[in-house]
């Protein structure tokens, strides 16, 4: 599948959590490295290029923040391919974001919900599906 296909529509689809501990599904990281703290810039950043380079469109969705990706955007963009690079800032309006810890409103995270992914809805996941951990916002 090509980046169109990949990459949501328009930015306000990323409904990532702003906090806690992501674990991504196999298909997007190596066991012993997929556990990602939101709350970490630097983990959060390598978790996004991950999910950027090898997610699918509800991958993004899932894990990635909308208010936090451009928030991280001026760091991360440079380590994207152009090519990718240049897909999001058309795709998403990331072209020519502010600085880190500028004013970027418009967040569209979902926050006051626990999160639990996987295909049970319990809090362990199945073996390939990704999650949140219990609690994560």
């Amino acid at each position: 599948m090509g980046l169109a296909g990949r990459l949501p529509a328009r930015l306000e689809d990323l409904h990532g959590p702003e906090r806690g501990v992501i674990v991504l599904p196999r298909h997007l990281a190596w066991p012993g490295m997929r556990e990602f703290d939101v709350a970490d810039d630097q983990l959060r950043r390598s978790m996004y290029g991950i999910v950027l380079t090898q997610g699918r469109r509800n991958d993004l969705a899932r894990f990635v923040n909308a208010r936090l990706l451009r928030q991280d955007w001026p760091v991360l963009r440079s380590s994207l391919d152009p090519k990718l690079r240049r897909w999001c800032e058309r795709r998403l309006a990331l072209r020519g974001m502010a600085a880190p810890g500028a004013d970027t409103t418009g967040s569209t995270g979902t926050t006051g919900s626990t999160w639990t992914m996987g295909g049970t809805g319990s809090a362990r996941p199945e073996p390939d599906a990704g999650h949140l951990e219990p609690g994560a916002r």
